[in-house]
């Protein structure tokens, strides 16, 4: 029996593996809402009875939140684990849905066979191809081609608030030869990918106070310092003419790529034109000196995410402000430091506050950027095994959002990562009527059989 064999048996087992994926899409385990905590519950409970019936010694393991999935078979060769989350988001706007988001239904569309419903791709959808893989497997072959440990979380769309505890309780029980991560997707919706770079994030909310009071114009006007002048002057500080960073020492940790990941990007043949003509915009607005996929993936950005003071309401209120707010993101490359980013905002903040004025944050504990080494003979394993399994060349790309959990295996249990996904553009994750295409479903699971067997 071979490998072939295992693609067989998923081949045939398809319509089985998609009803226990529509199983577990009934269970409305929303994280964010208390009132959903027991569906949360009986989303972990039905993982871990699927588990045990590969013959895996899993466990619903208690947290202050929702609770883990944990699970361990043995066998030959490495030992990898498998992370992936069990609990969705809200579904408001409900009046948006085509359908009771909950109730999975396989739909053809223009592009194909989908299952349309919340957690179809972010992560239920994703989570399952590596399940059904092994069960594949197993039914061939009888055992695992290596030692696996599962990993599921129930609260990856609320914050993870569990996660980083557990893990450092469980530190040694959690340690493996390399972890995979099912949480991302195809390029362009195309192209199989394995995610290499992965930006961190920093966040600033603060207000400004000037006067103690909001003020009449007519009376202060132009004798009062207005404290939104103030806060519009220090956001359109923070970039140069050519959209580079301000802050000093903004750049201390920004690593280049080398010529070889350059070269692949490059390759992709991105048309940043079609990128920003869907959302109605035409030039890219970075640094002036890189690439949109540099821009996009290997380069830092901070951006103002809300800004708001003074009178707001229809009609005119001529105020001066007591207050002016804003909320300040920083994503985050190589080894650049969030806290010494922060401490360079807030100085770079405060000297340009006037006399007498003051400000107060309401921030929370930055994340670092994470990058996975494709130096490990593992990545090119995997990178052609996905490319056999889709017929086009895998890329190594990198992500311009952040996904915490890969910082978390290296910094805590100091095992690398690495992310493969097959989830769509145009999926709409933490919308109404998200969906999974059958192809990333049927392939998804044919991708990892593939993995399995060349990591092995």
């Amino acid at each position: 029996m071979s490998l072939d064999d295992v693609l067989s048996r998923i081949d045939a087992d398809l319509p089985a593996a998609t009803d226990r994926l529509i199983e577990l899409l009934k269970i409305p385990s929303i994280s964010t809402d208390p009132a959903f905590k027991e569906h949360c519950d009986a989303a972990a409970d039905w993982l871990v009875a699927d588990l045990q019936g590969l013959g895996v010694d899993a466990q619903k393991r208690p947290t202050p939140g929702h609770p883990m999935v944990v699970g361990h078979i043995d066998g030959p060769g490495p030992h990898l684990l498998f992370y992936g989350h069990y609990d969705v988001q809200p579904v408001d706007p409900l009046e948006l849905w085509d359908r009771d988001p909950f109730d999975p239904e396989i739909q053809d569309t223009p592009g194909g066979k989908v299952i349309r419903a919340r957690g179809a791709s972010d992560d239920k959808g994703q989570l399952m191809t590596f399940v059904e893989a092994c069960r594949a497997w197993k039914e061939v072959h009888g055992t695992l081609p290596c030692k696996l440990t599962f990993f599921f979380e129930g609260e990856e769309e609320s914050g993870s608030p569990s996660l980083v505890p557990f893990m450092q309780e469980n530190r040694d029980e959690l340690k493996s030869d390399i972890a995979l991560i099912c949480d991302t997707g195809l390029f362009e919706s195309k192209v199989p990918a394995i995610t290499t770079m992965l930006r961190g994030l920093l966040g600033e909310d603060f207000t400004i106070t000037g006067p103690d009071r909001d003020l009449h114009s007519g009376m202060y006007g132009g004798i009062g310092m207005n404290p939104i002048r103030v806060l519009t002057k220090i956001l359109a500080g923070l970039h140069d003419d050519t959209g580079a960073i301000t802050l000093p020492g903004f750049y201390e940790g920004v690593t280049e790529l080398s010529d070889e990941m350059r070269s692949q990007w490059q390759g992709l043949n991105f048309d940043h034109q079609a990128f920003l003509g869907d959302v109605n915009l035409k030039a890219p607005a970075g640094e002036q000196d890189r690439t949109p996929l540099e821009q996009i993936w290997s380069r830092p950005t901070c951006d103002v995410n809300g800004i708001w003071g003074g009178y707001t309401g229809d009609g005119f209120k001529t105020v001066l402000p007591s207050q002016a707010s804003a909320k300040v993101s920083f994503r985050l490359v190589g080894q650049q430091d969030p806290d010494a980013i922060r401490d360079s905002f807030r100085h770079y903040l405060e000297s340009n506050l006037p006399e007498g004025f003051t400000v107060e944050y309401r921030t929370e504990k930055g994340s670092p950027a994470s990058q996975m080494s494709v130096d490990d003979p593992a990545f090119e394993k995997a990178r052609q095994a996905l490319s056999d399994e889709w017929g086009i060349p895998a890329a190594y790309v990198g992500c311009g959002g952040s996904i915490p959990i890969a910082g978390f295996f290296k910094d805590i249990v100091d095992t690398d990562a690495m992310l493969i996904g097959f989830g769509k553009d145009d999926d709409q994750i933490h919308s109404p009527n998200e969906k999974y295409d059958m192809e990333s479903f049927h392939k998804g699971i044919r991708s990892w059989a593939r993995v399995l067997a060349a990591l092995s």
